[in-house]
């Protein structure tokens, strides 16, 4: 018999084999209905493998992320199957599933597929789903996987396949379709009973520009038809919330094609939106300790083949830039750290000067391709809230913990209310990705778990996500939507420290290494600001909002008035603009609430006649007149308020 430890602690036996499936049917028929795949140890199973030792099982269903991982994975098996039943002859690149649903890459030969064959393959989906096609996972060998996609003439399964270690490959079979896969995937297909396809775009195969472009199908599968309905009111919020949307409409960024694809224009309203974000952090950054530092836009390459940023960004990065020196050549900086580094190492310092703290709203590049290019959230051109802590080894700890301060200072600021904090660690298994000894790396890695416990942040740990250069704690916002957002990062690095050199005098008068924390709260500002409109609907904070009063003439004859008006409310420092157009009193007020202005103040001959305002508040309606000194009390105490949580 074995041992299976369940999340309880408690302990069952049973016959060697024994299938998580057939675990849960001994708890109850009822979760057993439930069950998708199972976690066993640390690595995530089907439901129908077989165990053969003591384990610890964790029964997954909707409920965990990675059961509807599992059934999003199995959903791009089903779409597959779908579309090579419908198309024959296709062939297929990739299918994972993502954070919401799954998508896969497909050569679809000569044939173009279109917006409106979704809806043929999400019917095809749903009938195969209702033959109840188990997932079959077989273990096959490297020159039987050549083989069967050999036959099948798939060059890009065999790509894969050629890439692979012989002794851990596997098929999974569901119905008439074979996968190259890993896996883990549902019993079988019955379990997804809603589907939708959200969108068909371009992709090139495996990400290079270079290659051949896939057709990419996006879609979202559910156990119940009611989880799909209320997934497509909140799609249908989110379309109404795409910050591409409203930055256009509320006149806060645009792009131009001259100017070049990913690269932003921050026009008037926004920047004197991202302006107040960015004096907002430099007033807690000074409060902190930290100290302004500029530097350029660019650096010489040597400079980012000493930091490892030139091995490891060289191809997200733009082409190096020469000079008419021979041999000299410069790169558009992918990265502030290692400008930071020389600013430290510009001079000597002792124990006693640490920490030093530099912060910098500092603007990279990075190549990104075209294909993943996303209004705000995609860019190549970016600024990093970005700050580098150079501290003794028994620093680490505190500054990392006042770092949090900050960032739940700035959430609690902005609303973000919900959000998970994720450690990112290191692959084990691709120890090439990164740079350092193991033994740094451990030292930082156990740091940071140490911090997440001492300060009760319930930090969930994720291999294979760390910087190239040290781990990382991630904050990952959800927005008013339930989107996950990384905004805020903090990240312990003693390898830079290492390859630039750096030092410091100790108390014992010797030479030591400081440690380096990489820290950004927004993370990029365009990324934040493209977050923030989303969350609130580009209705900001009544102390970040480019206008938040709005005058409202009934007629030219109010002008004069109105005029007076706005400056009576300047002189206060509010924000007050005037509508001076011949338009109705009643298009102005339904504009000003498209433009998501606060507050409207309604003026004509009674108001004029006794110094007063008609306010009304956006989305809430007339809230009556109010004296002049009167309403800017309401709006300075108000933002008052507000300020008290900044």
């Amino acid at each position: 018999m074995i041992n299976i430890t369940l999340p309880d602690q408690s302990v069952r036996q049973f016959e060697p084999g024994v299938t998580a499936l057939e675990i849960a049917k001994s708890i109850s028929e009822g979760l057993a209905r439930n069950v998708l795949s199972a976690k066993v140890g640390d690595e995530v199973w089907d439901a129908t493998r077989g165990i053969f030792q003591d384990s610890r099982v964790q029964l997954l269903t909707w409920n965990d992320t990675e059961g509807k991982a599992t059934m999003w994975h199995s959903s791009a098996h089903l779409m597959a199957e779908a579309i090579e039943q419908l198309y024959p002859g296709v062939k297929f690149g990739i299918g994972p599933d993502i954070e919401s649903g799954f998508y896969y890459d497909i050569d679809t030969g000569d044939k173009v597929l279109t917006e409106a064959e979704l809806v043929v393959i999400e019917k095809k989906m749903l009938e195969l789903a209702r033959e109840k096609q188990a997932y079959v996972r077989t273990e096959v060998s490297k020159d039987e996987a050549l083989s069967h996609f050999t036959t099948k003439g798939d060059e890009y399964k065999l790509e894969l396949i050629s890439e692979l270690e012989d002794g851990k490959i596997t098929f999974y079979k569901s119905g008439s379709f074979t996968d190259l896969c890993r896996g883990p995937h549902l019993p079988d297909t019955s379990f997804i009973k809603a589907v939708k396809l959200t969108s068909i775009a371009g992709a090139y195969w495996r990400g290079d520009e270079k290659r051949k472009q896939l057709t990419r199908i996006y879609g979202i599968t559910f156990p119940k038809a009611k989880e799909l309905e209320e997934y497509l009111v909140l799609l249908e919020e989110a379309k109404k919330r795409d910050h591409r949307k409203l930055g256009k409409e509320l006149e806060l960024f645009t792009f131009s094609q001259k100017v070049g694809a990913g690269l932003p224009l921050w026009l008037p309203k926004g920047a004197e939106l991202r302006e107040r974000l960015e004096q907002y952090l430099k007033k807690v950054q000074k409060e902190a300790g930290y100290q302004p530092v500029i530097t350029p836009h660019i650096g010489n390459v040597n400079l980012y083949k000493t930091s490892g940023h030139f091995d490891k960004y060289g191809a997200d990065s733009f082409r190096p830039i020469t000079t008419p020196v021979e041999g000299e050549a410069f790169f558009l900086k992918p990265m502030n750290c290692p400008h930071h580094c020389e600013i430290y190492a510009s001079k000597p310092h002792s124990y006693k000067d640490l920490p030093i703290r530099y912060a910098e709203f500092g603007t990279v590049y990075r190549y990104e391709q075209s294909g993943e290019l996303h209004g705000l959230t995609r860019v190549r051109g970016f600024t990093q809230d970005d700050a580098h802590i150079f501290c003794t080894p028994d620093q680490i700890k505190s500054e990392f913990k006042a770092v949090i301060k900050i960032i739940m200072r700035i959430f609690k600021a902005l609303d973000f209310k919900d959000f998970i904090t994720q450690i990112s660690l290191r692959d084990p298994n691709n120890p090439g990705k990164y740079i350092g000894s193991a033994e740094n790396w451990h030292k930082a890695e156990t740091a940071i778990k140490e911090v997440a416990e001492e300060e009760g942040l319930n930090a969930i740990a994720v291999e294979g996500e760390a910087a190239f250069y040290g781990p990382k704690m991630d904050f990952m916002v959800k927005d008013a939507l339930g989107r996950k957002w990384q905004l805020g990062t903090i990240q312990v690095d003693y390898n830079l420290p290492e390859r630039f050199e750096l030092t410091y005098t100790g108390s014992d008068n010797e030479k030591h290494r400081p440690v380096m924390i990489h820290r950004a709260p927004f993370g990029s500002m365009e990324r934040f600001v493209a977050v923030l409109i989303e969350h609130c609907a580009g209705k900001f904070p009544l102390w970040l909002t480019p206008e938040q009063v709005i005058v409202l003439p009934i007629s030219e004859k109010y002008q004069n008035y109105a005029e007076k008006v706005s400056q009576f409310l300047k002189n206060s420092d509010i924000r007050a603009l005037i509508d001076d157009r011949s338009e109705k009193t009643g298009r102005k007020i339904r504009d000003a609430e498209l433009r998501k202005i606060p507050y409207m103040l309604v003026v004509g001959e009674k108001e004029e006649a006794e110094g007063l305002v008609s306010v009304r508040k956006q989305s809430e309606g007339d809230l009556g007149t109010f004296t002049l000194e009167a309403f800017t009390q309401l709006i300075t105490e108000e933002v008052r308020k507000l300020q008290e949580n900044v």
